[in-house]
């Protein structure tokens, strides 16, 4: 997927300004992953019961993620 790693961020950079969202597959139990779009393009991924450390993914790598995902054999979605 590319040569670019996400990072890892502190807790001061995992506030976006905007929204985290909530992936439709979270359970109810609490275990989530929340997106957020950050400055700059890139795509914030964390767990929503650790919401000082985040995953930076730049756009490319975000969308090669994504198109990985989809074109899975196993992918259900």
């Amino acid at each position: 997927m590319g040569d670019k790693m996400p990072s890892s961020d502190n807790a001061d950079e995992c506030n976006p300004g905007g929204s985290w969202r909530k992936s439709s597959y979270s359970m109810s139990n609490g275990q989530c992953i929340e997106t957020a779009r950050l400055a700059g393009g890139c795509i914030g991924v964390r767990d929503s019961m650790a919401v000082g450390t985040m995953l930076r993914f730049e756009p490319e790598a975000w969308a090669a993620f994504l198109t990985e995902l989809r074109t899975a054999p196993s992918f259900k979605g």
